[in-house]
């Protein structure tokens, strides 16, 4: 049996300059797939009007672009294991980046459908690696806050996009080609990678002791420099190297049930917020306001999310994120029904600025939570599939909600939104695990300085 102690050494470690560095690359890949992932929602009004494309298509350009999300998370959880968590990171953003430019060249509604299934693909392969890389290298007891901090910096992008479409999408029939181009500033990332290190974690899962133990030297190194001597990190665990994972390890008993109730989380959540998030501008549109009006409304609620995710960052680590989870899907179903029964602008502006501000602290508590379901040898494929599966279900959901508006009207869909919202709330109330005791334990160990 071998081991390198990659856990315990980490988990031991202050936070120093090389975690700060990283929370900064990861929070400006998270800034640009938040402001890459509204930019269709947002120039989907104008299209209406240079186009004369529909309600109906641009649900099943919605519904496509989640089917790339699905396949993105799949292939990253594969990618993540097979190339490592920084070069998949690198690579995933890149993709993103590149389908973004792309999409600002289209010539109609089918070339950008194309280009927008790509650039989803490339965001929700981003997002399965870096809740991953996030949840290895930083110690057990504090990364549900530091997931948050990057989530803090990087959710400011989707007000960043809302506020440049609404200033941008007006000035002439081509300025919506200037909201994918802002999306494709992700290519920057590469500035960041000579800071990044790969997972000693991931090292470790294949039997790579040696390497694991060099990139944990190099870590240690750059924290004692500032921070001085070590804590002696707690003794390994003899452990076998584990096999190569493969789809059917899900099957087992060990990640059936993590997998199952994460499904469900991402599901609810996946329908619940952008059954909102990418029909609120059209919706409010279609219902009487100005395409101007109806985008700067939806502009102004998304101040909510950086705040939101800064409130999770507050009580993801102090409280067991299973109920934080529930609580936190409890308020968005009463807001976002709240936001639906309203035509009044000042009520839009509120109740939209609180489901933004409890959703994307609900998303920050759900990426922290989801792979500390699994060990290191189910993590990245159980992160991955279970998040894919909830992008993919809302291929359906943009049909559905279609569906709703035209057959029983605009407040109908905010009654489905609300239900999905309690949906999970309950299903996580009911199911799921607590992950406290371990992180509390982890924390408690003692440590003597060496």
């Amino acid at each position: 049996m071998q081991h390198s102690n990659a856990v315990n050494r980490l988990d031991r470690l202050p936070i120093s300059r090389f975690h700060k560095l990283t929370l900064l690359a990861v929070s400006f890949a998270y800034f640009f797939e938040f402001a890459d992932i509204n930019t269709f929602a947002t120039t989907a009004p104008q299209l209406i009007d240079l186009w004369g494309i529909t309600v109906d298509q641009i649900a099943y350009v919605t519904s496509l672009s989640f089917v790339g999300m699905f396949i993105g998370s799949v292939v990253a959880s594969t990618l993540a294991d097979r190339w490592g968590r920084k070069k998949a990171l690198i690579q995933t953003t890149l993709c993103f980046g590149v389908c973004s430019l792309a999409s600002a060249f289209s010539w109609d509604v089918v070339s950008l459908g194309v280009f927008r299934v790509l650039t989803s693909a490339g965001l929700s392969a981003m997002t399965v690696v870096a809740v991953i890389y996030v949840n290895e290298l930083y110690p057990s007891a504090v990364r549900g806050k530091y997931q948050a901090y990057a989530i803090v910096i990087g959710i400011c992008g989707t007000p960043a996009t809302n506020l440049i479409a609404s200033a941008v999408v007006p000035l002439s029939d081509w300025s919506w080609r200037l909201v994918y181009l802002w999306g494709s500033l992700g290519l920057l990332f590469v500035l960041f990678t000579r800071h990044l290190k790969e997972s000693p974690r991931w090292h470790e899962s294949r039997g790579e002791y040696d390497a694991a133990e060099v990139v944990l030297g190099e870590i240690e190194a750059r924290v004692a420099a500032e921070k001085g001597p070590l804590p002696e990190p707690a003794p390994p665990i003899d452990e076998t190297r584990p096999a190569k994972a493969s789809p059917r390890l899900l099957l087992k008993k060990r990640y059936l049930g993590p997998t199952a109730l994460l499904t469900v989380l991402w599901v609810t959540q996946t329908i619940g917020f952008f059954g909102y998030s990418s029909w609120a501008p059209t919706l409010l549109a279609k219902e009487g306001f100005s395409v101007e009006k109806s985008v700067f409304y939806v502009a102004l609620t998304t101040v909510g999310a950086p705040l939101g995710s800064f409130l999770a960052s507050l009580v993801t680590d102090r409280f067991e994120r299973k109920w934080c989870l529930v609580a936190f899907g409890a308020v968005i179903a009463l807001c976002g029904l709240l936001y639906g029964l309203t035509f009044n602008p000042a009520l839009i502006v509120i109740f939209g600025f609180l489901v933004n501000l409890f959703e994307r602290g609900y998303t920050a508590l759900g990426y922290a939570y989801s792979p500390e379901l699994f060990d290191t040898r189910g993590r990245s494929l159980g992160t991955g599939v279970s998040y894919g599966l909830g992008r993919l279900s809302n291929a359906a959901g943009p049909l559905i909600i279609a569906a709703l508006y035209h057959g029983t009207g605009y407040q109908s869909v905010f009654y489905f939104i609300a239900g999905t919202w309690l949906l999970g709330a309950l299903v996580l109330a009911v199911f799921g695990p607590r992950t406290r005791p371990a992180r509390t334990a982890a924390a408690e160990r003692p440590r003597a300085v060496v």
